[in-house]
Formats: structure tokens, C-alpha cells, sequence
């Protein structure tokens, strides 16, 4: 049994997401006419309550293409010291958007109303650079998988709308936060300028991440996807796999963070684990004793074929997702008590 904790973008396509690809029908997406990603696209669309939609290549792409979208050069964008979108997008504002970042420290990576406030610049001080774009991650991937509360969300929005900021939603793995809370998808369309979702994180496909905004953004990020190398042609084969994920994997999110508060549970009585991050998703963090490296810790579990990531000397993730079922959980619980 080989168990795989290193994140949620390792699964396999399931057998009836397998058949759902193989059987799509298929165009040229450059061209406009791929009926599946066309399909995708109205669908997300038609979930959020907004106007259009545009199939990515991935997350990273998807967040990059809005960004330059909602900006100049010059601009700034105000986000966490934390977001995927400064953090693990390869310096992706600076060099495709020209854009330079404001970075608020935040409470496991989510960031209120006030600071934003505080730190836009004044449009007549020529110094400074123009705050364009606020980007917030929900569920936010470096603050353990925490959870915005949606009320604070509005907050920001407003401060957003006050000062004539766009909002942009970096929601990877919205669906996992959406498990959690009683807010809907079109409760989100209605807060945000535009929203990133991914495929293939929690839901299970194997690529790809959708944009959604209003008619007039999508026709930019259009423009500017083709830019970055983005057009695909058919890519309809993808785009089945994110229909059915949309379709058949969203409920099932709840059961990876049964698992992963499981797991909580099972680590929480170990006597090398110092502490561990509050687990509201399928994201675990935790802390191991400095005399036993995270390391060393992880060779351990590779040697039972269980594999994780660390983050720091002594802080290792686990993420728990679709192809990490009960038995693996059990597996993994006895494994870590012969530590």
C-alpha cells in the first residue's frame, strides 16, 4: 500500500472521471470551439452567478492572468505575506504584471478589513505606487487550511468598493471552505471581481483551474491567457474531468476533513508532536520535538511507504484528499505509533 499525504494534486482520475474524458467531445478550444471546455465554462460561470468563465492550465496561471488583468505596471497589489499568489507563483506579479506587492501579516494567513484600510496609498502621493488589487486565499494553503469568515470577506469587499479596489478570490480550494460554511458559490459571485477555482486539488482532476468574472474581464484574461501560452486546443479531455469532479466530488470533501481531524486526533497523543495548527480542511499542520528532525520523521514514514512534506526544520504537512481512503488512515495511524 503506498500512501501519499504530500498534497491533494497526487490523485488519479477515477474510473468514471476516466470514462467521462475518454468520451468527451472534442474541438478547438483556440478556436472557440470545444463543446466539453464550453460547457466547463458555463458551468462554473452559471455556479457563481457570473458572467463568464475561462478554462487554465492551472491555478498559477489563473491567478497570473487576473492579476495582470485588474492591473498596470506600477500598481500594487495588497495580499498576505503567505498567498499562493506571492509566495509559490515564482515572482509571477513582478514579472508578468510589472506590479509591485503590499504584503500584510495575518492571522494563519488571512488578513481584515482594517488592514487593508490602512495600507492603501493616498492616489496623490506620486512616491508611492497606486493600490489597484486586493487578492485574498480561501481556503488559505500556508495558514494550515484555515477558513475566512465570509463576513470578513464582505468587509474587505467594502473597503475595496470605498476606494475603488478590485477583489480577486484565490480560491484554490474554495470547495473545501465552502464544505465548512454555510455560504453558497453565488454568494461569492456577487462579492468578487474574479474567482480562481482548481480542478485538480480537492475535486480530483488531473489538470486545470477555471476563471471566472464578467463578460468584459474574461475577454481580457483571454487575451492575456494566449499571451502567457495558454490557448489549448482540445482540450475538451481536460475540461470532462473537471465536469464530472464539479459534479461528483464536491460533497465528498467533508470525508477528507473527517480525515484529516482523525489523523489530528491520532498525532495529538504522540510524544515527539509539540503542536498542531487548527485543522479546519484537509490541510494538517504540525510541529515535531527539535530532537527529532522533520527529516528524519519523514524517511521514517517513506521506509512504510507513507510520504509528506516538510515545511520547516520540524513542521511537516499532511494533506488528506480523494485517494487517501480509511484503510490508508488506519495504515498510517499504526505506522505512527511504532515511531
Amino acid at each position: 500500500m503506498n500512501i501519499d499525504l504530500r498534497s491533494d494534486t497526487v490523485t488519479r482520475p477515477t474510473p468514471g472521471m476516466m470514462e467521462a474524458m475518454m468520451n468527451a467531445a472534442l474541438g478547438d478550444d483556440v478556436f472557440g470551439d470545444d463543446p466539453t471546455v464550453n460547457a466547463l465554462e458555463s458551468k462554473v460561470a452559471k455556479i457563481f452567478g457570473m458572467e463568464a468563465a475561462l478554462f487554465c492550465a492551472s491555478g498559477t496561471m489563473a491567478n497570473q492572468v487576473a492579476i495582470k488583468v485588474h492591473t498596470q505596471p506600477g500598481d500594487e497589489v495588497i495580499c498576505n505575506e503567505l498567498s499562493h499568489v506571492y509566495y509559490y507563483e515564482g515572482g509571477g506579479i513582478a514579472m508578468n504584471s510589472g506590479a509591485s506587492v503590499c504584503l500584510l501579516h495575518g492571522d494563519r494567513g488571512r488578513i481584515n478589513a482594517q488592514q487593508v484600510k490602512d495600507h492603501i496609498n493616498p492616489v496623490d502621493d506620486v512616491h508611492r505606487p497606486l493600490s489597484r488589487l486586493v487578492s485574498v486565499e480561501n481556503t488559505m494553503n500556508k495558514g494550515g487550511g484555515s477558513i475566512y469568515d465570509f463576513r470578513e470577506l464582505q468587509k474587505i469587499g467594502k473597503v475595496c468598493a470605498d476606494h475603488g479596489l478590485r477583489y480577486h478570490l484565490d480560491g484554490a480550494r474554495l470547495f473545501n471552505a465552502l464544505a465548512e460554511t454555510t455560504e453558497t458559490t453565488s454568494d461569492y459571485g456577487k462579492l468578487f471581481h474574479s474567482i480562481s477555482i482548481c480542478l485538480s486539488k480537492g475535486l480530483g482532476a488531473p489538470v486545470g483551474s477555471v476563471l471566472v468574472g464578467s463578460k468584459e474581464f474574461i475577454t481580457k484574461a483571454r487575451r492575456i491567457r494566449k499571451v502567457f501560452g495558454g490557448g489549448m486546443r482540445q482540450a475538451g479531455i481536460l475540461a470532462a474531468a473537471g465536469i464530472y469532479a464539479l459534479d461528483n466530488h464536491v460533497e465528498r470533501l467533508k470525508h477528507d476533513h473527517r480525515r484529516a481531524r482523525q489523523l489530528g486526533e491520532i498525532l495529538k497523543h504522540l510524544p515527539f508532536v509539540e503542536s498542531i495548527v487548527p485543522i479546519e480542511s484537509n490541510l494538517l499542520f504540525f510541529n515535531i520535538d527539535s530532537s527529532f528532525p522533520a527529516s528524519e520523521f519523514l524517511g521514517k514514514l517513506k521506509r512504510n511507504n507513507i510520504h509528506a512534506l516538510a515545511l520547516s526544520p520540524q513542521t511537516v504537512r499532511f494533506v488528506t484528499h480523494i485517494d487517501f481512503t480509511d484503510e490508508m488512515l488506519m495504515e498510517t495511524e499504526r505506522v505512527l505509533k511504532t515511531f
